[in-house]
């Protein structure tokens, strides 16, 4: 992939610093915010969200990729979290020795006892790709993972690109000031919200942003929250004990909180153990599945969203399952894959951990969780598998090929640190949204992208893990 600045410019020290200031200065006019960490529930005091300097160059026909099969991606989650079977059948081996996913299950498998399928659905993806260099030297898109849950920087992602237009500017670089693209996920995140809560039909109904008790993130969210109220559409946010504290539904399974209709629960939390804090917390998450509110996600898409969903769609004739009689769709998502292998107890699995062993570094061992920072690479992969190889703990986990990124220089800014020039790597997310009522897809769109860079020594972790940088791609 080719670098964008020129050597000679990344080595102007004094430009770089000058920059670097105006960058800074720019984000925070711009509202690129986050609250510090010292203080994460008050905003008295804020920084910029750390960002790159420069924008990064992707080639334009994998951008173009990316947006263009995300409206099957979108087909594609909504018909996993609606096919029972498939998510007991896939997930059988990984409820069994992985705790969290297990609860989650349970609540699935009482929803659809109960017989309380949500006539209206709502999806709110971020699909997470990065560019694998070939043997040949040629590039591919190859997806990391799709998030079905609290998918991050739909906000903040809106707000960067004139940042880099500026720096830019002051740079002296006006022709590729003029080619830094539009981008406004947060706008069609809230046009999914708002339709979603439109098809409930209570006017007075509130939606719910359920969100962590550490908000350091907290200006994301504004800009979806502060769309919703410029459509005159009420919001609140809540946490999981004040659902269970305050919470409750009537004879029509209406969910009502602190006497307000919920039309729409927003889940911003929920997709690590630890946001379950007690029972309490799982008790409200049974609450408002069970309810009428619209949930994003309802538990069958969080489900959906899962690494061992992931791995089994990559073997052959899963995909087509969903898409009968669809070759281009399948080959176009198909496309994307990289090489997922299972570890379940069994001849298969024992390949699998034979060949992890043999050269872990040209894998990554990713355990059922969101949130970034979990997976496991190089020499720890071996250690982890020596430990589990003949017990069923290893069923918790699914193997993936390496990625192998071409890195670039960039320069990373970021609260306390200096700017200097560091080798990068990018992850490229792609945003899509749909809205399903009684079966019928009244809303599916790719509304926008998110890029993220980090210094290439850093092998996992996203922006609120302290790793990656937002960014803005620069076509070639």
């Amino acid at each position: 992939m080719a670098q964008l600045m020129p050597d000679e410019l990344l080595k102007n020290t004094k430009l770089i610093n000058e920059l670097a200031d105006v960058a800074k200065d720019t984000a925070l006019l711009q509202g690129v915010l986050m609250r510090i960490q010292e203080t994460p529930n008050l905003s008295e005091l804020v920084v910029y969200a750390p960002f790159t300097l420069f924008p990064t160059a992707v080639p334009k026909a994998i951008y173009n990729q990316a947006l263009a099969v995300q409206t099957n991606y979108n087909i594609l989650v909504d018909k996993i979290s609606q096919d029972a079977d498939f998510l007991q059948e896939t997930l059988a081996s990984t409820i069994a020795v992985d705790d969290f996913t297990a609860r989650l299950f349970r609540i699935h498998q009482q929803i659809l006892k109960e017989g309380r399928a949500p006539s209206i659905a709502l999806g709110i993806n971020r699909s997470d790709y990065m560019l694998d260099q070939r043997d040949n030297g040629s590039l591919s898109l190859k997806q990391i993972e799709i998030n079905t849950i609290a998918a991050s920087f739909g906000g903040l992602a809106s707000r960067t690109p004139y940042v880099h237009r500026h720096v830019l500017n002051v740079a002296g670089r006006l022709e590729e000031s003029k080619s830094i693209l539009d981008n406004n996920p947060a706008a069609g995140l809230s046009r999914a919200l708002a339709k979603a809560w439109e098809l409930y039909g209570s006017n007075s109904a509130i939606i719910i942003f359920l969100v962590e008790k550490s908000q350091v993130n907290i200006f994301d969210h504004r800009y979806v929250e502060n769309d919703l109220w410029k459509r005159n559409i009420p919001t609140k946010r809540m946490q999981f004990e004040d659902i269970y504290k305050m919470g409750c539904l009537d004879q029509d399974r209406r969910l009502f909180v602190n006497d307000q209709e919920v039309a729409v629960v927003y889940f911003r939390n929920g997709y690590m153990p630890q946001n379950y804090s007690s029972e309490q917390s799982w008790d409200a998450r049974l609450m408002m599945e069970r309810s009428l509110a619209v949930k994003c996600p309802d538990i069958g898409t969080h489900l959906a969203g899962t690494k061992k969903v992931q791995q089994v769609l990559a073997r052959p004739g899963v995909l087509e399952r969903f898409f009968p009689d669809q070759p281009q769709v399948v080959e176009q998502i198909r496309a994307t894959f990289t090489g997922l292998y299972a570890l379940e107890m069994g001849l298969e699995g024992d390949k699998t951990v034979e060949m992890a062993l043999a050269a872990p570094e040209r894998f990554v061992l990713k355990p059922q969780r969101e949130g970034g920072g979990n997976n496991i690479y190089g020499s720890e992969i071996s250690e982890v598998l020596q430990r589990l190889k003949d017990s069923p703990e290893r069923m918790a986990y699914i193997l993936m090929d390496k990625i192998q990124p071409i890195p670039v220089k960039n320069i990373l800014l970021r609260r306390g640190t200096t700017p200097k020039v560091t080798n990068c790597l990018s992850e490229l997310g792609v945003f899509g949204v749909y809205v399903r009522q009684s079966g019928h897809m009244v809303m599916n769109e790719c509304v926008g992208h998110l890029l993220r860079t980090k210094n290439s020594e850093h092998a996992d972790g996203g922006v609120s893990a302290g790793v990656a940088v937002l960014d803005n791609p620069f076509l070639v």
